[in-house]
């Protein structure tokens, strides 16, 4: 018995001390998007977008409550350095612009060769869902071109692949033609209620109208002058005959 026990304790005392590891971000734990591109590397300017958007948090929440999965296309350092400043789009358009890079599904690279495009995208607002077009080729099967209407580009590199998350590296930001496509010109705008009541009340009240113009009022004007035209005539008219009566009066009395 007291060997039994000094043997155990010889082993317990000489065993290695046993060290905790911390789960790497692709095993282990619940999946966190920031930490596998901050591993990746190359990536830090997409994290920081997705850290000062707070998409972040929903995308990891996502991740660990979704029976779809979610893809990813993370454009690198370079592709935002040849962008330059995204100061002048507002808070939501950089919310957009962040969640057009993600699918609201897990797609392999096999999964691509049979979707139907367009796919849509997290990104939306008062006019849609924001969606883009991905096809493959048959030469490669690792290679994948993506198109926005704005943007074209080709994708292989693969950062994470095992559902719920599927993360590829793209060389260009992705940029959504909502935001940064041609916008149409504006209309001219309608005229108002407001304008018409004002023109009628200026014509009731007398008020002459611009040239050009006609109205109702006009016309009244114009037979009234005719009428007063017509009334000073037979006035000239009555006075003449009773001149004539008068003076035909006049040569019969010189007659006689």
């Amino acid at each position: 018995m007291f060997f039994f026990l000094s043997v155990s304790s010889f082993l317990l005392l000489t065993a290695p001390p046993v060290r905790s590891q911390a789960p790497s971000p692709s095993s282990g734990g619940p999946l966190n998007l920031t930490a596998i591109l901050v591993k990746a590397g190359q990536y830090s300017s997409f994290v920081r977008l997705l850290q000062q958007t707070r998409i972040d948090v929903q995308l990891n929440s996502q991740l660990n409550n979704s029976y779809n999965g979610i893809t990813v296309f993370a454009p690198t350092d370079n592709a935002f350095a040849g962008l330059g400043t995204l100061n002048k789009l507002s808070q939501q358009e950089q919310i957009n612009l962040v969640l057009y890079h993600v699918l609201p599904r897990y797609y392999s690279f096999a999964t691509f060769q049979s979707a139907s495009n367009p796919l849509p995208t997290q990104a939306s607002d008062r006019t849609g869902v924001f969606t883009l077009n991905i096809t493959t080729t048959a030469v490669n099967a690792n290679q994948a071109n993506i198109s926005t209407g704005v943007v074209n580009t080709t994708f292989s590199n693969v950062l994470y692949a095992d559902f719920p998350l599927a993360a590829y590296s793209v060389d260009k930001v992705l940029l959504p033609y909502a935001i940064f496509g041609p916008k149409p010109p504006a209309s001219a705008p309608a005229p108002s209620a407001r304008s018409n009541h004002a023109t009628t009340n200026s014509s009731d009240a007398g008020i002459a109208p611009p040239p050009g113009s006609r109205s109702s009022s006009n016309n009244d004007a114009g037979g009234g002058s005719s009428s007063a035209a017509t009334r000073r005539a037979r006035e000239v008219g009555y006075w003449s005959l009773i001149a004539g009566v008068g003076f035909l009066g006049m040569a019969a009395g010189n007659i006689l």
